[in-house]
């Protein structure tokens, strides 16, 4: 039964990260509440060099994200990938990974746009990498 009801729960994860799907309100166990996770990419490099150092990209998260999101949120190191389109090159990226699970108030998508707008100002970065997802969470 157990393995139904997880294949169940896969498939209903599946439908609500399909491309074109409305967000969807997922089924919560326990003491979990559906919420929307945020995740936030965030390349490293200026040009062919490392242009946010460790102590600048704290500064960033200090400045900018704890005060928007204070309740929480997970940093991770990661490494990007894309394609240079005009050299037609893959180029490999340090990156930092934010993953916020957010109150659900009115203004979330608002605060997640000032923190894109603001590391690209800062960083004199093209894009920022935004994800968001229905989830269940609990804490």
């Amino acid at each position: 039964m157990r393995v139904v009801s997880l294949l169940a729960l896969s498939v209903v994860a599946l439908a609500a990260a399909s491309p074109g799907s409305h967000a969807q309100t997922p089924s919560c166990y326990g003491t979990q509440q559906p919420k929307q996770v945020a995740e936030l990419l965030f390349g490293r490099d200026v040009g062919d060099r490392l242009g946010v150092s460790e102590t600048a990209w704290s500064r960033f998260v200090a400045h900018e994200i704890t005060p928007r999101f204070p309740d929480g949120l997970t940093i991770t190191d990661a490494v990007g990938q894309w394609r240079d389109t005009i050299h037609g090159r893959i180029v490999r990226d340090p990156s930092k990974r934010v993953e916020i699970v957010m109150p659900g108030g009115d203004d979330d998508e608002t605060r997640l746009d000032a923190i894109v707008k603001a590391y690209k100002n800062e960083f004199h970065q093209q894009s920022v990498g935004v994800i968001v997802r229905p989830a269940c969470a609990a804490f």
